[in-house]
């Protein structure tokens, strides 16, 4: 049961990739239908980033009231007929009425399974699991491409992952037994206690700063998910079906990168597992900078390796940081600080974007970089040491 389990978790994050990177590969086709600015996109992603934030914020709370597995599929078919409804808008107002479902259905989902697994599964799982993400993140664009190569238009695009998100919001309905079993057997699938209040988790030593950490890397991934499209496009003279193609690269990169990294973390931990990504994030916005479409193209592939290891290894260590008590609330608030980030950063370079050119998208991913830098050091140095990957925590399943 276990084993099924964790295989219908697997699924579950696939369903949290498949929306993510629709909006960037789809806007090169969209914004000329609307008649809107290119930088439009950034207010999409900002309404959807709010509707995250309100969800993760919650996420204590309902996972406690209601169980991981049915806080999973209700936010797995609350996100199905957001995109139904983007499939059948035909104005921008119209957009950002379903981003407020698209949104609310993605936080408190990330929250629980997030947590979930860092209890109660070895750190190898959640690069994996991160990884089924990157196959659903990398799944869209190729959807979106071959909707708009075929002359079916993007609507088609977002009513094929509609349809695909009914179905995973039915296997995972059927689940629910196997989520009380596991309860049953040593497991909680609701978090016991009350919940944190957010003025107790910032109280918490390092919890600030951790909270800046997922600000700057979820702001770094959702500016390079939305624009990289826009950027090849605009920037190196691509066409919109083959930028949208070729922004796939990074959520490639990305996927490429969390399977080794399920490997790695058998011999590093998880702070050097961030370390690294750092490293290979520099060298793909290096890269990206340069003249040349191979290299713009290699570029987004790097800055998705490097982005790999990241977010999985700092919410893995989550619970060794702060304690099993307070991960559920902790890993929520991080949730919505990385949301505050995808809500307020990529609109903000779309203006940079629209006023200054498009031409400056690597500087402003190297400025958060920096940032991401200096902010993680000094949450390892006000929290506890983090365990190696190799030791598992008790409770967890290899």
């Amino acid at each position: 049961m276990a084993q099924l389990l964790l295989a219908i978790i697997y699924l579950a994050f696939i369903s949290l990739g498949l929306p993510d990177s629709l909006l960037g590969s789809a806007w090169p086709a969209m914004y000329h239908e609307f008649g809107t600015p290119v930088s439009y996109a950034g207010i999409l992603s900002m309404i959807i980033a709010a509707g995250t934030i309100i969800s993760s914020l919650q996420s204590d709370r309902l996972t406690r009231r209601l169980g991981t597995g049915a806080v999973t599929a209700i936010s797995v078919g609350t996100t199905a007929l957001a995109l139904f409804g983007f499939s059948a808008s035909h104005s921008f107002r119209l957009l950002c009425l379903w981003a407020i479902p698209y949104g609310l259905g993605a936080g408190s989902v990330d929250a629980a399974l997030n947590n979930y697994v860092a209890l109660h599964y070895a750190s190898r799982h959640m690069s994996w699991l991160h990884c089924m993400w990157g196959v659903g993140a990398s799944l869209g664009p190729y959807i979106m491409s071959y909707a708009l190569t075929a002359g079916q238009g993007w609507n088609a695009g977002y009513r094929t992952i509609a349809l695909l998100q009914v179905g995973l919001t039915a296997v995972l309905a059927a689940s629910f037994p196997l989520w009380k079993k596991r309860g049953a057997a040593g497991i909680p699938e609701r978090p016991a206690g009350r919940a944190l209040p957010l003025k107790e988790v910032v109280r918490i030593p390092g919890g600030r700063e951790v909270m800046a950490s997922f600000f700057c890397y979820c702001a770094l991934e959702q500016t390079a998910s939305l624009w990289s499209s826009s950027y090849l496009a605009l920037h190196n003279g691509f066409s919109p079906e083959a930028a949208a193609r070729f922004a796939s690269l990074f959520f490639l990169g990305i996927t490429a990168g969390r399977a080794v990294s399920g490997f790695l973390t058998l011999v590093l931990n998880d702070d050097r597992m961030v370390r690294l990504g750092q490293l290979l994030i520099l060298a793909g916005i290096c890269a990206l900078a340069c003249p040349g479409d191979a290299l713009a193209k290699g570029g987004l592939l790097l800055v998705g390796l490097g982005c790999a290891p990241i977010y999985p290894s700092m919410i893995h260590a989550t619970p060794a940081r702060f304690g099993a008590k307070q991960s559920q609330a902790v890993i929520g608030i991080q949730m919505a600080s990385a949301y505050v980030g995808t809500c307020a950063m990529p609109p903000l370079f779309g203006l940079i974007a629209q006023h200054i050119g498009i031409a400056w998208l690597p500087a402003f991913l190297c400025l958060l970089l920096v940032f991401l830098f200096l902010l993680y050091g000094r949450a390892v140095r006000r929290t506890r040491p983090i365990r190696t990957d190799r030791q598992d925590a008790p409770g967890t399943s290899a």
